[in-house]
């Protein structure tokens, strides 16, 4: 029946309803469920459809048509309202949410009419077919009237000869008048009384069988009206025009048996009906709407349940009232209301400031954090507003010092170009930093965030400063000391020469032993302030640890100038100090190499200047000595490595040897570090510290490494599926454009499990360029590679390190580990170090174990996996399979019993 399919489409539409407020929880779920409410909405409109057409009634049509507007409408206001949202997380605008819930009541009383429709319409035709029944008898017993007329007429002018016979015709006939279509005619003559008799017969018999057919097909109807009345998820209640109830289904009853008031002809006198007296229950009816056509209500059963009730009129002056349990979608709506109101509460209460603009840039939200962070009163800052009026009332408030609208806006121009999304940070008049960010939205607004950034801006200058300087002189370390020498190299290759000085204080460590090292830090201190008040502002001082210090003389003409400087320093430094009532005087020798004469490398000046400090201390200390070529023998030494090492490249003469990384929990082998090494036909085995410096200063790191990869790559491949390789790359390595794909051609030529990959790094691979080195991990990381921050600790440790990049790993120096069992050891390194790890979710690798006392001492740290000879010594690729057989079933007792003895 065409109420089904109108039902159906009520049905529809609370389902899209539902799937609406999905979207609004969950924002990732958002293109499934905008596919899932296109296709709730052309199902509504293909039951809508139908039921239209089969009501067969013109009201049923234009219900139906209104019920396809409203909810196309409904649609598209749901799509640009989450348009507007841009991903789904932030609130709609109240005209949007005030839009949706209008259409939604329009969409839902329309079908409601339609239902209403549809089930009078079905009740009509049932009237409306026996009111046809009652007339076709009426038609039938007049012909029949009329055809017995004609035939005592006849009879009549016949009587003489066929008295007898019409006798027999006539109580025939009285008999059909009469009702009795199971009245015997008989047969008659082959005369014209017997073809009247014939005819009679025949005439019963069509009557009997048109009267049997209508019987039937009036059983039949109300047979269908009567299962669809009592299966209908809807109650109906027929009213005559008396109110009396003349139809009612047992849906109908069920909700009757609740509250006869359900029933009153006018449910919008009265707020408050009482629907027994006896218990106290009450119904709550509400008005939804109410037009020309119909009117609808809302009421709510003491049972808790709540119903829709829909009225409409009958042709014949009653009232069809049909009820829809809409407990469901009651629900479904305080459900939405309470997300609304955490979505709010969440605006409120964020640490961020937020506005939302649209796509002219007026404001749509803001929330109460944006107005603290900028002095604003919210009663000023309220939805409509421009970018620039909002701009404007923080100007006035005070926030921005001096600058008005305009500058910020260049300001914001100059770092953020129009329509491009990023962050930016703002200094405020009282000295807070706000980190700003803009991100368009796919509907051409803005989302501006604000965050105070002060502290951490203040703890990362600190941390930046620390990184750069010695925390106990507070003169810059040997990292900027480093970038101070690039950016004179450069500046020379412009015809400015300078002076590199290496210093080293003489007798410093017998100071430090005999009078303690609270004065030897503080002769450190004063050391250093007396070198920077030897030198210039365009001069550098540097300490690059101990003792030694370096200094950078800018602007050098000639060998005299740095002569002059370093006449100026033995004699200052040599000067006697009074620290803590003791007086100490310490001497300083000093070693200078002049660029470019000898050098325009940092590594080169620095070699330079430490050979010839190296000759002043041998010399009688107290002095200083400029470098000197003969001064180079250890360079000739060098250089022969150097060709040696391309020799070796050409010849193939490295080899990898393995050590194993054993997992503390799982308590077996995790995987190996690849470890480079070199059996030189002469030198023998090359230590890698001796020639690995080498190939980086001569370019060789980058073809050696790619060949470790390689190599490291195809080998591991054979191993067992759970154990990992790890590979050591350098900074050069890092840079090089080339070096992702270099790491997909080695995995693609071994098969080598992406996973399975571990690269590990230092520190310094970050420094300098780190934007693109963060960038290049990153994408490796994408791959499924491991990355390791190798010696953790021993270098600057900066923690911006481990928040600019989520290192899978961290290593921990084999000095802490080798330490971490003494009284006043390192212990404390580690237990700090391991706490972190485990709070940013990172496996923490302990290097250098070499005792069952410093194992049980990283386990009860928390470290993840230790390294060291406790375990195996570096291997050869032939001896990998025997490893893993002695560490196959743990690390047994009577093992680490004989690692102890051994």
């Amino acid at each position: 029946m065409s109420i089904n399919y109108a039902r159906a489409a009520g049905a529809d539409f609370a389902a899209m309803r539902v799937a609406s407020s999905h979207v609004t929880r969950q924002p990732s779920a958002r293109p499934r469920l905008d596919d899932e409410i296109d296709k709730l909405a052309k199902t509504l409109s293909e039951d809508v459809t139908i039921a239209a057409e089969r009501s067969q009634s013109a009201r049923a049509a234009k219900a139906a048509a209104k019920v396809k507007e409203a909810a196309n409408a409904w649609v598209a206001i749901h799509r640009r309202r989450f348009q507007a949202d841009g991903t789904g997380n932030n609130a709609a605008s109240a005209r949007e949410i005030d839009d949706v819930d209008q259409l939604s009541n329009v969409v839902n009383q329309q079908i409601e009419l339609l239902v209403n429709y549809t089930a009078g319409d079905g009740f009509l035709f049932r009237q409306r077919a026996l009111a046809a029944i009652k007339r076709d008898l009426q038609l039938n017993v007049v012909a029949l009237t009329v055809a017995l007329l004609l035939s005592g007429l006849f009879s009549w002018l016949l009587a003489r000869r066929i008295i007898g016979p019409v006798a027999i015709a006539s109580k025939a006939a009285r008999s059909i008048a009469d009702g009795d279509l199971n009245a015997d005619i008989p047969r008659g003559s082959s005369d014209e009384l017997g073809s009247l008799l014939a005819a009679m017969r025949k005439m019963r018999d069509n009557i009997r069988k048109m009267v049997d057919r209508e019987v039937a097909q009036r059983r039949s109807a109300q047979a269908r009206l009567s299962d669809a009345l009592e299966n209908s998820r809807e109650g109906i209640v027929l009213l005559d025009a008396s109110g009396q109830i003349a139809l009612v289904n047992s849906r109908a009853s069920e909700f009757i048996g609740c509250s006869s008031q359900l029933v009153h002809p006018d449910p919008f006198r009265v707020e408050q009906v009482p629907s027994d007296e006896s218990t106290g229950a009450e119904i709550t009816q509400r008005k939804v709407s109410r037009d020309v056509e119909g009117s609808a209500s809302e009421a709510r059963l003491p049972d808790g349940r709540w119903l829709r009730v829909s009225r409409s009129p009958t042709q014949e002056g009653g009232v069809i009232l049909v009820y829809s349990d809409i407990t469901s979608l009651k629900r479904q709506e305080a459900e939405l209301h309470a997300t609304n109101l955490r979505l709010d509460a969440a605006l409120s209460h964020m640490s961020q400031g937020l506005c939302l603009y649209d796509s002219e840039a007026r404001l749509q939200v803001v929330n109460r954090r944006f107005c603290e962070i900028f002095d604003l009163s919210p009663e000023l800052v309220a939805p409509g507003m421009t970018f620039e009026e909002v701009l404007g009332l923080s100007v006035a408030a005070g926030s921005h010092g001096g600058q008005t609208v305009p500058d910020l806006l260049a300001e914001r121009e100059k770092i953020l170009p129009r329509h491009e999304s990023g962050n930016y940070l703002q200094r405020l008049n009282d000295g807070r930093v706000i980190s700003i960010g803009h991100r368009s939205t796919s509907d051409g607004g803005l989302l501006v965030s604000c965050e105070d950034v002060t502290e951490q801006q203040r703890a990362q200058s600190q941390i930046t400063f620390m990184a750069r300087h010695d925390d106990l002189t507070r003169l810059p370390n040997r990292s900027l000391f480093a970038e101070r020498i690039e950016h004179a190299v450069a500046e020379a290759g412009r015809g400015s020469g300078f002076a590199v000085f290496c210093l080293d204080l003489d007798n410093f460590k017998q100071i430090n032993d005999t009078l303690g090292h609270p004065v030897g830090d503080g002769l450190l201190c004063a050391v250093a302030d007396r070198l920077s008040a030897c030198v210039r502002e365009i001069d550098t001082v540097a300490r690059l640890g101990g003792d030694e210090f370096a200094i950078i003389q800018s602007d050098v003409q000639n060998a005299a100038d740095a002569e002059r400087l370093a006449r100026r320093v033995v004699e200052c430094i040599g000067a006697p100090y009074e620290l803590n009532g003791h007086r100490v005087i310490v001497g300083c020798s000093v070693g200078i190499a002049l660029a470019p004469g000898d050098g325009m490398t940092r590594e080169m000046l620095l070699k330079n200047a430490d050979m010839a400090l190296y000759r002043s201390k041998a010399g009688g200390r107290g002095t200083w000595r400029f470098f000197e070529p003969a001064m180079d023998a250890s360079l000739q030494s060098r250089r022969a490595l150097e060709l040696d090492l391309r020799e070796a490249m050409d010849k193939d003469e490295f080899t990898l040897f393995y050590q194993p990384i054993y997992d503390l929990r799982m308590d077996r082998i995790s995987g190996f570090e690849a470890l480079l090494r070199w059996p030189h036909p002469k030198r023998g085995l090359v230590p890698p510290d001796q020639f690995i410096p080498i190939a980086e200063d001569i370019g060789l790191i980058t073809p050696l490494g790619e060949w470790v990869l390689n190599r490291a790559c195809e080998q591991a491949a054979g191993w067992p599926s759970e154990l990992k390789i790890a590979v050591n790359v350098s900074a050069t390595q890092i840079r090089d454009p080339r070096f992702a794909e270099v790491i997909a051609n080695a995995l693609d030529a071994s098969t080598l499990a992406p996973h399975r990959l571990e690269l590990e790094i230092t520190e310094s691979v970050l420094l300098g360029n780190s934007a693109e080195t963060v960038a290049t991990l990153h994408k490796l990381k994408a791959q499924g590679l491991s990355i390791a921050l190798d010696d953790f600790g021993t270098g600057y440790s900066s923690l911006s390190y481990l928040r600019s990049f989520p290192f899978d790993k961290l290593k921990i120096d084999q000095s802490f580990a080798r330490d971490a069992t003494a009284t006043n050891g390192s212990k404390l390194i580690v237990r700090a170090i391991t706490s972190l790890g485990k709070s940013l979710g990172i496996t923490i690798t302990a290097e250098g174990v070499e005792t069952i006392e410093q194992l049980d001492q990283i386990r009860a740290e928390g470290c993840n996996e230790a390294q060291g000879f406790l375990f195996s010594r570096p291997v050869p690729a032939t001896e990998i399979a025997s490893t893993i057989l002695n560490l196959r079933g743990g690390l047994a007792r009577r093992q680490l019993s004989g690692a102890m003895t051994g």
